[in-house]
């Protein structure tokens, strides 16, 4: 399966909002670790630290490439967002991405007002855009960014939490996620960070622009009916984050879960 450098953004991170809350929310600071796996080996670690005052948010992600991975390859992360956080979730203002791998940086700096996306940078560019669906103006509308889209915010750990359909744009691509209600789970494992009920939600993704339509992982992506999240809640009501992330591939299951949670 060839992995091209905008589907494998949108891959990764999405194996990493909303109903009315109170209009005074208690401040969020979480900071949640996940191991990700492919089939039976570990191959990246993931944290993410969330401090939200009700107004506005910062969530700032690390990931690395860890275990049997990093002996064929090494590589890390960094993601910071920062935007406005309502009773109905967090609407990003900023985005940047950075990715480092064999000595060589690629960075994605997005700005959004109003969930229109104002500028984007990418360094260095993408220069072969063969069989690249070109992303138009009318895609930067309505958009968050990749990593504040999946964190909820809701009334209650039920099945409305589910329902809901999300349009995002990573610098690289535009798609869109719908999601919808699977069924209420327990998660009792001791190996993991959270222990309690969870909700399962099934995901759809839709491709709309900036990806290759020759990408194998794209069209699987888009064909694919097992991709799955679940959500835990937080210490501090109506925030939820996920809990575990579950994507079938022809290389086995790609997970991530959460294995410690300190709030």
């Amino acid at each position: 399966m060839s992995l091209r450098l905008p589907t494998l953004a949108g891959a990764l991170w999405l194996a990493l909002g909303s109903l009315t809350l109170p209009a005074l929310a208690d401040p969020v600071a979480a900071v949640a670790d996940y191991a990700i796996s492919l089939g039976n080996s570990n191959i990246a670690s993931v944290r993410i630290a969330l401090q939200d005052d009700g107004n506005q948010y910062k969530l700032n992600a690390d990931a690395r490439i860890t275990g049997l991975a990093s002996l064929v390859s090494s590589g890390s992360g960094k993601v910071e967002s920062e935007g406005i956080s309502t009773g109905t979730g967090l609407t990003s203002e900023r985005f940047d991405l950075l990715t480092s791998s064999g000595g060589e940086d690629f960075t994605v700096a997005i700005t959004y007002a109003g969930r229109d996306v104002q500028s984007f940078v990418i360094n260095p560019p993408l220069i072969n855009n063969i069989d690249r669906i070109a992303i138009e103006r009318k895609h930067l509308r309505g958009v968050n960014d990749m990593i504040a889209a999946f964190v909820l915010k809701g009334g209650k750990l039920d099945k409305s939490l589910c329902d809901r359909r999300m349009q995002i744009f990573t610098g690289l691509e535009r798609f869109n996620i719908a999601m919808r209600f699977t069924k209420a789970e327990d998660a009792t494992s001791k190996k993991t960070g959270y222990q309690g009920p969870v909700i399962l939600c099934s995901i759809r993704y839709t491709p709309i622009s900036g990806h290759f339509t020759t990408s194998e992982v794209t069209n699987y992506l888009k064909e694919s009916d097992r991709i799955l999240i679940w959500y835990a809640p937080l210490a501090t009501p109506g925030t939820y984050i996920p809990y575990r992330v579950l994507l079938t591939t022809s290389m086995g299951d790609l997970s991530m879960v959460l294995t410690r949670l300190t709030q």
